[in-house]
């Protein structure tokens, strides 16, 4: 019950700053967005028609096409997301900030709109409108759902051209960019995992060193080199950002000669790490 009304405030909090990056930073500087909330902006431009009536409207119909690519959890949340954004947009159209900067207010809608978004992400929840054709397009086609989140986004944002102009849709790519870039920090936090290979004839001197100093696990794969055909067995350990430098002193105090590969990981579940049912 505690982690749910947890969530429950962030989806809430999520909407609400969504709401505020539309109607306080793109719509009085003229800006785009992407997906729904940008067909909603377009048509607002053109016609004068609320973005929260339009937006509701056009997630729910998303909604019931796509239910059935989310578990009942995340069906609920993206409920509770598409009610309260439409709330919040109808609640804050008023609002504004005295600032006549575009490339501040471009810079504070992508920082708003992307916290929000993540917040909304980070508890199990979407905004629905192209997240759900995203995993349409999943389902269908097999598209990368993050690349088929980019693909509508830009669609929408390529048509604003249209009615805002080439300066303005320029800005709103930019507010794009800004907005995946802190919604990523909002989702990963500020802790990101390394993966880390380690190919080496001392392999359990240094496995031994990671698991006694570091408290981590090492998993041991076998495999081979290709040319010389010689089994080698290679440590694979996932580490936080900051254990990196840790690391490394162990490997360079065991074998300075060792073959280590170091790569991002955006998500990793397990012991030590994130309980996967969360």
């Amino acid at each position: 019950m505690k982690k749910r009304m947890y969530d429950m405030v962030m989806l809430i909090v999520g909407a609400f700053i969504f709401a505020l990056a539309v109607n306080l930073f793109i719509i009085p500087n003229d800006f785009g967005e992407g997906g729904v909330t940008g067909i909603s902006i377009i048509l607002f431009y053109l016609f004068e028609w609320s973005p929260a009536v339009v937006s509701l409207v056009a997630n729910s119909i998303l909604l019931i096409i796509g239910y059935r690519l989310l578990d009942k959890t995340t069906t609920v949340y993206t409920i509770i997301v598409v009610a309260f954004n439409a709330l919040f947009l109808h609640l804050t159209e008023h609002w504004y900030i005295d600032s006549n900067e575009p490339v501040i207010n471009a810079i504070f809608a992508g920082l708003f709109a992307g916290v929000g978004i993540g917040l909304i992400i980070r508890v199990g929840g979407t905004t629905a409108g192209t997240t759900i054709l995203a995993r349409l397009a999943n389902k269908f086609w097999d598209w990368n759902i993050s690349y088929g989140l980019l693909f509508f986004d830009l669609i929408v944002a390529g048509l604003s051209v249209f009615v805002i102009g080439i300066e303005k849709t320029m800005f709103t790519v930019l507010i794009l960019y800004i907005g995946t870039k802190a919604m990523e920090f909002i989702i990963e936090g500020l802790n990101p995992k390394k993966a880390v290979t380690i190919i080496s004839p001392h392999h359990d001197r240094i496995a031994k060193q990671v698991t006694d100093i570091m408290d981590r696990g090492v998993t041991v794969l076998r495999g081979y080199g290709y040319y010389t055909g010689t089994t080698k067995d290679v440590l694979y350990i996932v580490i936080n950002k900051q254990e990196v430098s840790t690391l490394k002193k162990i490997v360079k105090a065991e074998d300075v000669s060792a073959f280590v590969t170091i790569h991002d990981v955006r998500d990793v579940f397990g012991e030590g790490f994130i309980d996967i049912s969360k």
